[in-house]
């Protein structure tokens, strides 16, 4: 592992999680004041329920397995992944790459939910969020990154 190489990532996903944050001030700018705190609410509490769906089965679905169009189950809840090397044969260790592949689940879900800010109701956001995250993000990441 190379220290400047950890250190740079660290550095970008805490740069790309500063953004998913400001995108919830942005939107929440965007809004009337009635619907501010409201919309706000939506990005953060979305932030959660994709950080938790990357943790279970995004990571797994998204890097593992050698399928055409999706990956399998075999790093489900971060099972064998390690935080001290790379089995990937990148230069961080497995544990990292995960979260900074997180961050970037967590800012496309950010962007859907200022395209629904106002329009959609909490739970129905989460449903399409989580269903969207499944059957679209993840394998798209696959095939692109996987």
């Amino acid at each position: 592992m190379e220290a400047g190489s950890i250190a740079f990532i660290i550095i970008c996903a805490a740069l790309v999680w500063l953004m998913t944050i400001g995108l919830a001030f942005f939107y929440g700018g965007l809004e009337r004041r009635k619907n501010v705190l409201n919309t706000m609410m939506q990005v953060i509490c979305v932030l959660g329920l994709v950080a938790v769906l990357w943790i279970v089965l995004g990571y797994s679905l998204s890097f593992s397995g050698s399928g055409t169009f999706i990956g399998d189950f075999k790093h489900i809840f971060l099972n064998g992944i390690s935080e001290a090397k790379s089995t990937l044969g990148y230069k961080i260790p497995d544990a990292l790459f995960a979260g900074f592949q997180m961050m970037f689940a967590l800012i496309t879900a950010a962007i859907i939910t200022g395209s629904a800010a106002g329009r959609m109701k909490f739970g129905a956001l989460f449903l399409f969020i989580g269903i969207w995250s499944i059957f679209v993000y993840y394998p798209l990441a696959h095939m692109v990154w996987g």
